[in-house]
């Protein structure tokens, strides 16, 4: 257990730095370029590389026109070709849309490549529309990853040849020819909306949980809930589960001023939403105007448009709601154009992520304490100067006196 926690609470006053990361589904306006969209995101991903961001996750989706990787493996692998330090991660590969031996190979093979930075997301698969091409029936998807965690969980613990068989995959005497690179094994994370599913799966596996609608209005108040049923699943299978390993997604676009961030969003805030309203339960005035929407945001934590100052106060309040986590994620979408966009990650990597990792903590603290004594300090420095003055004084005039000595013997 955490030193930062007594049964499964977080105590009071104290926090583990907090990580960071995107979550990249990635929402584009169907229509646009794909091409120039893919670049676009790996040149972000690039951008935030350098900016010291932690992670992201990149999403798997087969239809809508927004959504436009359909293989997070493949994206992966170009992305860690072009970043040296962040993690990556399936977010998510949709478990019953593949057979569990692929999925491991693949993220196996992906461990090796990239030399550790990758991560596992799981889930049954979010796009009804996807599930229909697939002739998968909705109402078995979560049960089918369920099954497919099963048998990927046995075949990455190698101990045995694994076999079993259900009414949509069989394996037979089924081991991997090669172990994960990092040790025991690369971080499994199951995605988590609204229901009671993810969080349950979650702890079954004693996986981490990818809280990917924490900050809309159902997925916000579900989120205590969902960790206490992770936490009573897990003591079920003899698992534990760590707050640390816990990731909520959340929508920001941040600016110099809360004016600009509102002007920068009119770039695409109400195509983003209509899209999702499409897919998505949640609520919904398609009537809105786009202040509406930006008030309506900011003030339930759906969407923040604003400041940094904003952002923390977020933030904060996903912690205190929770009851702890340990990295938060930016949705990755064009809420604003590109540039406006990644001005929106430096505002957030300078202003904000350290108020959360600990790192302002040292010059702000230097900083009081020099500001509290800024007297004393300025009366020392007024003597050292006055001295300063004095010395250079008294050395002219012995050098002038030894002159004039010098003279006179003469």
């Amino acid at each position: 257990m955490s030193a930062y926690e007594i049964a499964g609470q977080v105590v009071a006053g104290e926090r583990w730095p907090l990580k960071f990361g995107v979550f990249l589904a990635p929402f584009h306006k169907a229509g646009r370029n794909p091409t120039l969209m893919l670049e676009q995101d790996l040149r972000l991903l690039e951008h935030l590389d350098g900016l010291g961001y932690d992670e992201a996750w990149v999403g798997e989706h087969h239809s809508g026109g927004w959504e436009i990787v359909a293989s997070p493996e493949l994206f992966i692998a170009s992305a860690a070709a072009r970043t040296k330090h962040l993690r990556l991660g399936t977010g998510v590969v949709s478990l019953p849309y593949h057979h569990p031996l692929h999925v491991a190979d693949r993220m196996v093979l992906l461990d090796h490549l990239t030399r550790g930075r990758v991560m596992l997301g799981v889930g049954p698969g979010q796009l009804a529309s996807d599930a229909h091409m697939l002739g998968i029936d909705t109402a078995r998807q979560r049960e089918m990853m369920e099954e497919s965690l099963a048998a990927i969980d046995a075949l990455l613990a190698g101990r045995e040849p694994v076999s079993r068989k259900t009414d949509w995959f069989t394996l037979q005497d089924a081991q991997l020819q090669l172990r994960p690179f990092q040790d025991p094994s690369f971080e499994i994370a199951v995605a988590a909306t609204f229901s009671p599913a993810g969080p349950r799966t979650a702890g079954r596996f004693g996986a981490g949980l990818l809280s990917i609608a924490a900050s809309q209005e159902g997925g916000f108040d579900a989120l205590g809930s969902h960790w206490g049923v992770a936490n009573e699943v897990a003591a079920q299978y003899g698992q534990s589960m760590d707050r640390r390993k816990w990731r909520l997604m959340g929508m920001m676009h941040i600016a110099e001023t809360e004016e600009q961030a509102r002007r920068e969003v009119a770039y695409g805030l109400r195509d983003i939403q209509d899209y999702q309203a499409k897919v998505l339960p949640i609520p919904y005035d398609a009537s809105a105007t786009l202040d509406q929407r930006i008030d309506h945001g900011n003030a339930s934590g759906s969407f923040i448009c604003g400041t940094p100052e904003m952002a923390v106060a977020q933030i904060e309040r996903l912690w205190q709601k929770s009851g702890g986590f340990g990295t938060y994620l930016f949705m990755g979408a064009d809420f604003a154009d590109p540039e406006a966009t990644k001005r929106s990650y430096e505002l957030i990597a300078r202003e904000v992520i350290p108020h959360f990792t600990g790192q302002s903590a040292g010059p702000l603290g230097s900083q009081d304490w020099q500001v509290g004594l800024s007297e004393r300090w300025r009366d020392q420095t007024a003597q050292a100067l006055g001295k300063a003055v004095k010395d250079y004084a008294a050395d002219k005039a012995a050098a002038s006196l030894g002159s004039g000595t010098d003279g006179a013997s003469a």
